[in-house]
C-alpha cells in the first residue's frame, strides 16, 4: 500500500474502524503548512512514524529501514485527505480509518487526526467543517 494505492475497501482488515468525516473537516492555510511540515520531517525513512502524501497520510508504529523497506512496521491507520480544498491552501480531510492493530494499541479516529494536528496547534473536534450544499431539486421531466 501507498499513497497512489490506499487498499480497496474489500480487501480491508476485518476489525478496522473507518469513519467518514461529514461535514468534512477544513485544516486552515496557516496550521496546514505546519502540519505538513511536521509530518515530513517525522517520516518513516527519516526515523519518524508518519508517512504524509498528497491524498494518504499514513501512520505506523515504528520508523522504516528506508524508503520502501517497512521492515515488519504495522501500519496504525490511514488520514485521506484532499490539499487544496476548499481553498488553495487548505487541506480537507474526508475519512480516517485505525487498523485492528491500531485499536487493539488503543487508537482512535480521533486520536489519530490530533496526533497530526497537533503539530498545527489543532484537534479534529476543533477544526471548521465544509459547507454542505443543499441538493438540486429532483429531475422531473
Amino acid at each position: 500500500m501507498d499513497d497512489q494505492h490506499p487498499t480497496a475497501p474489500a480487501a480491508r482488515a476485518a476489525g478496522e474502524v473507518s469513519e467518514v468525516i461529514r461535514p468534512a473537516a477544513i485544516v486552515p492555510e496557516e496550521a496546514a503548512r505546519s502540519v505538513l511540515v511536521e509530518l515530513a520531517l517525522r517520516d518513516v525513512t527519516n526515523g519518524g512514524v508518519w508517512q504524509a502524501g498528497p491524498s494518504l497520510w499514513t501512520r505506523w508504529d515504528r520508523p522504516w529501514n528506508g524508503p520502501d523497506n517497512a521492515a515488519g512496521a504495522e501500519l496504525i491507520g490511514r488520514v485521506h485527505v484532499a490539499y487544496g480544498t476548499p481553498t488553495k491552501y487548505e487541506i480537507t480531510i474526508y475519512r480516517v480509518t485505525v487498523t485492528l492493530f491500531g485499536s487493539q494499541l488503543g487508537w482512535s479516529v480521533e486520536s489519530l487526526c490530533d496526533e497530526a494536528l497537533g503539530h498545527g496547534g489543532l484537534r479534529l473536534a476543533d477544526l471548521p467543517r465544509a459547507t454542505l450544499a443543499v441538493p438540486p431539486p429532483p429531475f422531473r421531466g
